[in-house]
């Protein structure tokens, strides 16, 4: 008797359990911590009760999820542990990585674009209503748009390289729309010689269908939108003048900075072929061989490379693979651009010289935001940007980093108990 009224019960918190362990879904978290916490319970002896307890949280996990699915817009869940360990981690997430590089070799106009499209998921997040946020529906959204212009079609093709990434890492690892959105905008930024922003990874996917808030335009950050309606969209999202003054900052130096145009040759590696052959040393003791001692090299072991010169198509076409060795800046192999670290702040120290004449500056709309008389706090904090690239790496690692969390809610074991429901860091904390 007690078998046959328990099993619907447990088939019912089995089909909860299911959907809980489901990385795309948006009601993850709620469920799974229901059910986590019933787990911990189910030690005590006595049957009956232990039948009890399961049925309270199967009833209440269904009535949650019920409650819930009004609201499936309006968290974005991150779980750090969602790609397991942190070999498959890297490896889904250099993948990621080396498609944006790729896309912006061939086509340096999307470095900022790929940027864009991670401020404005960010700027999605409404911190009053607490709706929206960082979820990944900016790529469909983008995607569907009727608007033909040309920054749109950037911008289209710029989601699309995210969409066939996450396609073709299917074959191996896994990675969400979301995590792909951030992680282009980091990789935007490294691709033309900048620092390289650290940002969490775990976000769930929006809802199938899920449309992006009405309240940020797709081409905001296009230039052709008013200073005051950018400016109200960073103050809607919870973020801080300085803050946005940071985020800004890099969106104006992939506007302006200087972009190989030998697409051409995107694939050629910056790093050295050859090495001398038993060579130690500095680097400064490296020298170049040349075709000739490389074919010298070659006679002394028996081989003939010209031999292959006659077979057709034994060495064409081969499939690009990036080289992900030695230190961060030679990721990936070439860079967009001729920043560095050092000088990533060069544009900030030229705008910064306008600030007393702000009419004349040449850096467009970010300039005019930046240097607006009405708002004096912005030009505080490019003056200490111009002044100490060190300031301006670190500012612009935590405020990427938090636009990127703006509405998260950490889930899934230790993170939930660590993360879950504290205030976000921001650049004005006086402990930071």
């Amino acid at each position: 008797m007690i078998c046959s009224r328990v099993l619907p019960v447990f088939l019912a918190l089995s089909s909860i359990m299911v959907d809980a362990f489901t990385p795309s879904s948006n009601s993850f978290a709620t469920k799974r911590t229901s059910l986590s916490m019933t787990s911990e319970d189910g030690d005590n002896s006595d049957r009956r009760a232990f039948i009890s307890r399961t049925t309270g949280a199967a009833l209440a996990g269904i009535f949650t999820s019920a409650i819930s699915t009004q609201r499936a817009d309006a968290v974005v869940y991150l779980d750090p542990a969602m790609y397991g360990d942190q070999e498959n981690r890297i490896s889904a997430v250099d993948s990621l990585k080396e498609s944006v590089r790729r896309a912006i070799l061939q086509n340096p106009s999307l470095a900022p674009i790929f940027y864009s499209m991670a401020v404005l998921d960010g700027l999605s997040y409404n911190s009053k209503s607490g709706e929206f946020g960082p979820d990944g529906r900016i790529v469909f959204a983008i995607l569907e748009s009727k608007d033909d212009s040309r920054y749109m079609k950037l911008m289209k093709e710029a989601a699309q390289t995210l969409v066939e990434s996450k396609k073709s890492l299917k074959k191996l690892t896994s990675i969400t729309i979301a995590d792909a959105v951030a992680l282009g905008g980091t990789e935007a930024v490294t691709a033309i010689g900048g620092p390289n922003l650290s940002i969490q990874v775990g976000r769930t996917d929006a809802p199938k269908g899920a449309v992006f808030t009405k309240d940020i335009p797709l081409d905001l950050l296009s230039g052709s939108h008013s200073i005051s309606e950018v400016r109200a969209a960073f103050l809607r999202s919870g973020l801080t003048e300085r803050e946005m003054t940071a985020i800004l900052g890099a969106l104006l130096t992939l506007n302006v900075a200087e972009k190989d145009t030998d697409t051409k040759n995107w694939a050629q590696s910056e790093k050295a072929a050859f090495r001398e052959r038993g060579k130690m040393g500095r680097m400064s003791e490296f020298k170049k061989l040349t075709d000739e001692d490389i074919a010298a090299e070659l006679a002394k072991d028996g081989v003939d490379d010209d031999d292959d010169d006659d077979e057709p198509g034994l060495f064409d076409d081969q499939p690009y693979i990036a080289d992900t060795f030695g230190t961060k800046d030679q990721a990936f192999g070439k860079k967009a651009g001729d920043l560095n670290d050092k000088n990533f702040n060069k544009y900030l120290q030229e705008l910064n010289k306008f600030a007393k004449k702000p009419d004349s500056q040449p850096y467009g709309w970010i300039g005019d935001l930046i240097l607006d008389k009405q708002y004096p706090g912005t030009s505080i904090w490019l003056a200490k940007y111009a002044q100490s690239y060190l300031n301006y790496q670190k500012d612009l690692g935590v405020a990427f980093n938090s636009l990127t969390q703006l509405g998260g809610e950490f889930t899934g074991g230790k993170y939930e108990n660590l993360l879950k429901n504290r205030p976000r860091k921001t650049l004005n904390d006086d402990d930071y």
